[in-house]
């Protein structure tokens, strides 16, 4: 498995890693900051240094999966086009330094923390998600109509209180007894370890938002800067989506 360092530390921009092996989709390292494809939020694109100073281009990053097409836990570098000379040079236990692109990945933590405010302000199922450094966008299983300049002004209200947002756990068993704590229809959250990751955005005495998630977030919502409301849409009789992208 790859040690994933995101988890317990989101600024983490590098690391030192040893080259484990080239698996036919990506370079695998013992461990790493790169955040593979999941949940919703893109991977992480960067670079790794090598031991002779090269650099290998980093486009994507996903997790493997085995031979029924379930992901595992290791962690795939996704090499740019034109890197094969480079990947020749890896030999197993090199060390190399991991660097992720940190201005795009903080888009990324911004936009999602801006996604678990949107779910405290509408408290519906979600039953589809996407994170880019471009925009995200949330479908909420609905009926009924949002009003777009009312749900900008109720997310501005919620980044410039500068609510703290918290990493923690809860166990498998305690999510088995609250299962509303899960807003996605679509996505489970992964277990196998006993314990399920969390989210809370605010105090325990004043939760904003509270569920589990695997994502990479910032550390107090007032980080997030100004995001917007762009586009409201109809997707089906039952389904709402709700896009936010960057105040121009």
């Amino acid at each position: 498995m790859t040690d994933d360092l995101f988890r317990s530390d989101a600024y983490l921009r590098e690391c030192e890693a040893r080259f484990v092996r080239i698996h036919e989709d990506g370079i695998v390292l013992d461990r790493t900051v790169f955040y593979p494809l999941g949940g919703g939020q893109a991977g992480d694109s960067g670079r790794l240094a090598l031991p002779d100073g090269r650099e290998i281009a980093i486009a994507d990053t996903r997790k493997a999966k085995d031979a029924e097409g379930r992901p595992t836990d290791e962690i795939l570098h996704v090499p740019a086009p034109e890197q094969a000379p480079l990947l020749s040079a890896l030999k197993p236990g090199d060390t190399v330094t991991a660097r992720i692109d940190w201005e795009r990945r903080h888009k990324l933590m911004r936009f999602h923390t801006a996604t678990h405010l949107l779910c405290h302000l509408v408290p519906q199922p979600v039953n589809g998600c996407s994170i880019t450094p471009d925009y995200a966008r949330l479908d909420f299983h609905m009926t009924e109509p949002l009003d777009k300049e009312a749900l900008t002004a109720g997310l501005i209200r919620l980044v410039e209180a500068g609510h703290p947002l918290v990493v923690g756990a809860i166990t498998d068993a305690e999510l088995d007894a609250n299962p509303a704590l899960v807003k996605s229809m679509s996505v489970q959250p992964p277990r196998g370890t006993g314990t399920v990751r969390t989210i809370r955005i605010g105090s325990e005495a004043e939760s904003i938002d509270f569920q589990p998630c695997g994502g990479t977030h910032v550390a107090n919502t007032r980080e997030i800067g100004t995001v917007v409301v762009t586009k409201i849409e109809k997707k089906s009789a039952n389904s709402r989506r709700v896009v936010l992208g960057w105040a121009v």
